[in-house]
């Protein structure tokens, strides 16, 4: 996509990798702060960021931008597109019935699911299995909405390897603190869909730069998760109202944990009937789940 066709964001996600470190800065407080940055002038956001208003005046030319009003023209267009999602809500479904409303949805999960299907790279799903595998440790980030997925993964990828790390924290010095060891030999899967969470881009740059292997799971190749990683899964993830629809990001993930059961079944099985028997040993389940003899509950 070319610059003169892109929003202000997908610009800024495209030429981050070649941006100088102070540009950088800008471009991760735009992203972070949207909100702040859209009401500041070139000067006010270079006193901000402790940085020259020249500077910020490059950023903006480096964009594309003829100029730095040009370029907050853009933004202010970008942050009234994001605001008008309720708006945009209630055009859509503001005089559907419960019912219509529920089909509604359910039909564009399918799609994002069939959709999802049709551009999976099968190449990409393969490799991701591979370094999942073969990685001493892995460890899963998901920020924001991301975390369940996160959860999910890291829930499961417990029963199929050992070594597995979910980083949980709302604070980047502390994500570097819980992955301080993190080498060659090891895997990063970073999970994220917009708004794009920059702890989790920075966790990965991280890895990265420790020679980690790293998987992104996100929606599509102008996700700014894609500049860190060896390997990208990308699933549907469009907004059906204020919330994300992550049906597709987590079937894609279901998806993964099948495969990986499959490369390693005999683990698998070994390490269910542990847990197994941790549960009866120590009795886990104890008035905690409802068993069926016949049609009775007992």
């Amino acid at each position: 996509m070319g610059q003169r066709e892109a929003d202000v964001i997908t610009r800024i996600h495209e030429s981050y990798p070649s941006m100088s470190k102070n540009r950088k800065k800008i471009a991760d407080f735009i992203r972070e702060h949207y909100d702040q940055a859209v009401f500041m002038t070139a000067a006010r956001l270079g006193e901000h960021l402790g940085i020259s208003e020249s500077t910020v005046v490059r950023f903006a030319a480096g964009l594309g931008y003829e100029g730095y009003p040009e370029f907050q023209k853009a933004l202010e267009a970008w942050v009234r597109d994001k605001l008008n999602t309720v708006q945009k809500m209630h055009v859509k479904y503001g005089t559907s019935t419960q019912s219509e409303i529920l089909r509604a949805v359910l039909t564009a999960d399918m799609e994002k699911i069939q959709d999802t299907l049709e551009h999976v790279d099968p190449g990409a799903f393969e490799t991701a299995v591979d370094i999942i595998l073969e990685a001493e440790t892995v460890y899963v980030v998901g920020i924001r909405s991301s975390e369940p997925l996160a959860d999910f993964l890291s829930f499961y990828l417990h029963m199929i390897r050992g070594n597995v790390r979910q980083i949980r924290t709302t604070s980047i010095s502390e994500i570097f603190e819980q992955m301080i060891r993190i080498g060659e030999k090891d895997a990063l899967i970073g999970i994220s869909f917009p708004r794009y969470s920059m702890r989790t881009l920075k966790t990965m740059e991280f890895a990265n730069d420790r020679n980690a292997r790293v998987i992104a799971v996100t929606d599509s190749i102008h996700s700014p998760m894609n500049l860190y990683s060896s390997c990208n899964l990308l699933a549907r993830s469009d907004m059906v109202s204020i919330v994300d629809s992550l049906v597709a990001p987590l079937s894609l993930i279901n998806a993964l944990v099948v495969a990986l059961c499959m490369k390693r079944p005999e683990e698998v099985k070994q390490g269910l009937l542990l847990l197994e028997d941790a549960w009866n040993t120590y009795q886990v389940n104890m008035n905690d789940e409802i068993n069926f003899i016949g049609d009775e509950p007992i």
